[in-house]
């Protein structure tokens, strides 16, 4: 008893209850008898534990009637922290260390399958939707054709001038401005939507075998463009008596707005099997009244009539003959293209006006269309001195004739010195016209 004393002087009791250690297995009872303990087979543990393992069903990856063993004698294995682009990769689908950042990363075929899907689906939607602007001013043709302006009564384009497109002074030529109209004239009936089979007939025109042909043009040019400038047309159509359609054109630079040519011309209808003209239908004249307007780009006092021809010696006329169109010079209704009577009348023009001076008006009657096989001659009449010294520049009258006789083209054309260019893109010269 003495030293049970002594024992506990030495060891005194704490009042605080001893926390029980835990026990691994729950369902045994606390207290283990080592005496009741079987012994272990000869059996590899690890190869129990497996066999335990798959004969337990589990759910979600856990045995839910088994704890994982845990060995209070061995110590915790601190983790290894990883980087993002170091951390393992796990095979189990329920693995949540960090993976590669690449894996992180979505579908990338997905998404772009997805993007591609809403394009496709919304350019069909266009395209099979019939869609109908509400305002004149927004049709436009997908190919850059030009637009509509003014509530839908004028046709705009723009043309860049080409290398292939200027003369020897290194401007515009007058064919390749009057080719500006003419394209835009035709682009305007194709935007309207009365483009038929014919070469800017409409579609009751197609059905009468009525074609347009041009009886007059008269156009003020006011300044060149040259290489790489940009020009502005507009164009527009109104009524010329009863069996006529008047067009006319305002070119201007697109950057400064410099008027750069007026014109105007008058159209009548042709039968194209009998080749002579015809009056306006009433179903034709509905198709295009409605796009008429009251608006001239020549006014009156500036419009100029032909004089009377008179009887010259001919030692002032200049003559150039042998003039035969060639199959490039036809357009689609077998005919010269009005275009092309341009450049044979200023075939005889004499080069000491070509050289010196520029064209600044031209009145164009056309009296009769030629055929491929089409033998013309071009004559002109200068009106002052052959050198061309005046300060008001030169007056010259044109005919374009077949060698039989028959009148094609009257012209008249008003000449002004050439204006010194200023040092530009296309260098130092004196402002000529091809």
């Amino acid at each position: 008893m003495a030293a049970s004393f002594a024992a506990a002087g030495f060891f005194p009791k704490t009042s605080t209850p001893t926390k029980p250690t835990k026990n691994p297995f729950p369902e045994k009872p606390e207290a283990i008898s080592l005496n009741a303990v079987p012994k272990p087979n000869k059996v590899d543990n690890k190869a129990s534990i497996k066999t335990q393992a798959q004969t337990i069903p589990k759910i979600n990856g856990v045995n839910p009637g088994l704890k994982p063993f845990e060995n209070p004698l061995l110590e915790e294995e601190p983790q290894k922290k990883y980087s993002p682009l170091e951390a393992p990769i796990s095979s189990s689908p329920f693995q949540t260390a960090p993976s590669k950042i690449y894996n992180q990363l979505p579908d990338w075929s997905i998404l772009l399958a997805a993007i591609t899907y809403i394009f496709l689906a919304a350019e069909k939607q266009l395209t099979w939707s019939d869609w109908k602007p509400k305002r004149p001013d927004m049709l436009a043709d997908a190919f850059a054709f030009g637009r509509m302006i003014q509530d839908g009564s004028v046709f705009r384009q723009t043309f860049p001038i080409r290398s292939y497109e200027i003369g020897a002074d290194r401007t515009a030529s007058i064919e390749t401005l009057m080719n500006h109209l003419q394209e835009t004239a035709l682009n305007h009936v194709k935007i309207a939507g009365l483009l038929g089979d014919g070469f800017g007939a409409t579609p009751e025109m197609s059905k009468r075998n009525l074609i347009w042909v041009v009886s007059r043009i008269q156009l003020l040019v006011e300044h060149y463009p040259s290489w790489g400038d940009v020009v502005e047309v507009d164009t527009w159509v109104g009524a010329s008596g009863k069996n006529g359609m008047r067009r006319d054109w305002h070119v201007r630079d697109n950057k400064s707005g410099r008027t750069i040519l007026r014109a105007t011309s008058v159209w009548v209808m042709m039968n194209k099997e009998t080749r002579r003209l015809a009056k306006m239908p009433e179903e034709v004249r509905a198709e295009i009244g409605p796009y008429f307007i009251d608006r001239l780009a020549i006014r009156a006092e500036d419009a100029k009539k032909l004089p009377k021809a008179e009887k010259k010696d001919s030692s002032e006329r200049f003559v150039r003959k042998g003039l035969t169109p060639r199959w490039g010079d036809l357009d689609v209704n077998q005919h010269v293209n009005n275009v092309k009577y341009i450049g044979w009348i200023l075939e005889s023009a004499p080069i000491s006006i070509l050289e010196k001076h520029e064209l600044a008006s031209m009145t164009l009657e056309y009296r009769k269309e030629c055929g491929r096989d089409s033998v013309l001659q071009s004559l002109t009449t200068v009106s002052s001195s052959v050198d061309c010294t005046g300060e008001n520049g030169v007056t010259c009258e044109h005919l374009l004739q077949l060698e039989s006789g028959s009148e094609i083209v009257k012209g008249w054309t008003e000449w002004r010195p050439k204006r010194i260019q200023e040092e530009g893109n296309a260098g130092a010269f004196s402002g000529q016209n091809a």
